[in-house]
């Protein structure tokens, strides 16, 4: 089984200096979620798409999502073929390994809710037929989290199926200097395909088999309630996110080479699969508090 520091290292080599950020997004499709990536133009989300299809060896697709896209642009639709005298299915863009929804809080909520389905059902229907989408099957949706103009934001209940939300955010200056450097390069050319999709679903099965402690559990189970219960918060994590806590958390035991699940695992994970789950109360907004001070302030008070 290859080693998955081998896919963040070789992913590295084109996004610069957000190793971290590349190790979540690597973790997330291992736990077998789907990505939002909240972040602002030009900051290379779809390099890193293109770099996450071409290591892992998936079908990739994308979508520059505005109000004129439709439902039938996302699953496919029939088309009347005169030759065969009959109708043919044209697949939609999301029928793919890898598909990359680009600003997604651009497009209509009836386009949001097909795609979010076939999030949630891995499968479709066009016109009475259900068919199955690939194996495996990774959304990285993209949102401008400035400017509201012509945009539909995402309900919290559809906010909440991304596995996680995280940002890549600036550069620092070193970096960018290194960018600049290599701007003339096509540098995506230069990537390995470490694994193929066949491998990677070995990877997904390895991770669900890693062993979890009854500590964890209640560690993760106290965490979810405190957000149930904290002035703070309006709505706190569901079950849903109770599971994708615990899924992050073994595919980080995975990538730290280990079998079994330890409490850094849920603390290098919890930020980024927990902060997009809770909606803030007044008071929280009253007294200017984020919801990473929110998950932040609950974990140091729990103890296992």
């Amino acid at each position: 089984m290859k080693n998955i520091n081998t896919i963040t290292d070789e992913i590295s080599k084109v996004i610069i200096g957000k190793k971290d950020i590349i190790k979540n997004v690597v973790l997330a499709i291992i736990a077998g979620g789907h990505i939002l990536l909240e972040d602002i133009p030009g900051v290379g989300k779809t390099t890193l798409a293109l770099a996450l299809s071409r290591t892992l060896g998936l079908d990739y697709n994308r979508i520059q999502f505005t109000p004129d896209v439709m439902p039938s642009d996302v699953i496919g639709f029939n088309m009347y073929n005169q030759k065969k005298g009959d109708f043919e299915y044209i697949k939609g863009g999301a029928v793919c390994n890898l598909f990359l929804a680009d600003e997604i809080n651009r497009t209509s909520s009836k386009t949001q809710s097909a795609l979010l389905e076939l999030m949630e059902e891995g499968r479709y229907t066009v016109d009475g037929v259900t068919r199955k989408l690939p194996e495996p099957f990774i959304v990285i949706a993209t949102q401008n989290p400035f400017g509201s103009a012509g945009t539909q934001r995402l309900p919290q209940s559809q906010i909440e199926r991304f596995m996680i939300r995280t940002s890549i955010g600036y550069p620092d200056a070193k970096d960018e200097i290194s960018i600049m450097k290599g701007a003339k390069d096509n540098k995506l050319e230069v990537l390995k395909n470490i694994i193929s999709a066949g491998e990677l679903t070995e990877l997904r099965t390895a991770a669900e088999d890693i062993y979890v402690k009854e500590n964890i559990y209640e560690f993760i189970v106290n965490i979810v309630n405190s957000t149930r219960k904290n002035k703070y918060t309006a709505i706190g994590i569901s079950p849903r996110g109770s599971i994708a806590i615990l899924k992050m958390a073994k595919a980080s035991a995975l990538y730290n080479g280990r079998e079994f699940v330890s409490v850094d695992d849920v603390l290098d994970i919890i930020y980024c699969t927990a902060c997009h789950r809770i909606e803030l109360s007044n008071d929280a907004r009253a007294e200017g508090i984020n919801a990473e001070k929110v998950i932040g302030d609950i974990v140091k008070k729990i103890r296992i």
